[in-house]
């Protein structure tokens, strides 16, 4: 009998031990652990400047944050889709605790990949066109959230009439195995047709129709939009050795195609984007907020830039207002 009543109570005892344990948590995210070390896989889809400022500032955030308490798998895609799946399924197998997901392909194969790890994604031009969602609420509802990377298309319009004048035709270039360079287009065509300018649209399914496609609109067109577009901006001498010569000026959706080939963008910061992902990321993984339900969040501020060369090659003086990039 006073062998049952001791096995008893050191039941008891150990059974009050366990629950104290797991109450020292908040859930699988180990929210509240101090000795938690965060491991977040990153898959960029490619290497270029508005990309790896995203990266950079994420990283920056949760660093500031977690110091030593977070490392980081970076993987990059190199521009290939089947490598992002690749690179996801590899995270979803190491059980990391966050994918983060920069650019479009990347946050389709990510999300492809898991519904439950919580992803985390940036220099994403509209969420419900990436992950094909019907209703949209300004939340994915699902296990993603992050930051967008849409700078206003009607001020970008407004830009091109504003130092285009007196431009009959626009070409809008774009990659159409990206949906949200498609989307810009949409927008950008309507945004046009209101001002009842004509516009044409010129696709390239990859890198190697880039050249052709170019060509062909600088020789149709008196301006061309490039949209954020990951192909577009990784090709960006291609596009310059076609346009320029040709004396036709480029609007660019971003700074890193400006910069490579285009007169003027509307731009935004993808370090400062990168970086709200990043303070996003913190309070999934340490104060648990529920990524379904987290608004998707966009840029504080944009800026009218021009591209100096560029402009003096083609005879072009911005309007006032506008600031060289990197001046």
């Amino acid at each position: 009998m006073k062998l049952r009543k001791i096995f008893a109570a050191l039941s008891a005892t150990a059974m009050l031990l366990t629950a104290t344990a797991c109450a020292g948590g908040t859930g699988s995210n180990g929210a509240n652990d101090e000795n938690k070390v965060y491991n977040i896989g990153i898959c960029q889809l490619v290497e270029h400047p508005a990309l790896d400022a995203a990266t950079e500032g994420f990283k920056a955030a949760l660093t500031e944050k977690l110091g030593e308490k977070v490392k980081f798998d970076e993987q990059n895609a190199q521009g290939e889709s089947t490598n992002c799946t690749t690179i996801c399924t590899g995270f979803v197998a190491a059980n990391t605790d966050m994918i983060f997901a920069n650019a479009t392909g990347a946050l389709q194969a990510a999300a492809s990949a898991t519904n439950t790890i919580p992803i985390v994604g940036t220099s994403i031009t509209d969420y419900a066109t990436a992950l094909d969602i019907a209703d949209w609420s300004g939340k994915t509802g699902m296990n993603v959230t992050g930051t967008s990377d849409l700078a206003p298309i009607d001020e970008q319009e407004d830009m091109l009439v504003e130092m285009f004048p007196d431009a009959k035709t626009v070409g809008i270039v774009y990659c159409s195995a990206e949906a949200n360079s498609k989307y810009q287009a949409s927008l950008f065509k309507e945004a046009l047709k209101a001002d009842g300018i004509e516009c044409k649209e010129y696709s390239a399914a990859d890198t190697n129709e880039i050249r052709t496609v170019v060509t062909t609109a600088v020789a149709e067109c008196d301006v061309l939009y490039i949209p954020t577009d990951n192909t577009m901006a990784s090709n960006t001498e291609v596009i310059k050795n076609a346009a320029v010569p040709a004396g036709i000026p480029i609007i660019a959706g971003e700074e890193g195609i400006c910069t490579g080939c285009g007169v003027a963008t509307l731009s935004i910061s993808y370090y400062d984007i990168g970086y709200t992902a990043g303070e996003m990321a913190y309070e999934i993984l340490v104060n648990g907020a529920d990524p379904a339900s987290m608004d998707i969040k966009y840029a504080p501020q944009v800026t009218k830039e021009y591209n100096a060369d560029i402009c003096t090659e083609l005879g072009i003086t911005p309007p006032e207002g506008y600031v060289a990039i990197g001046g």
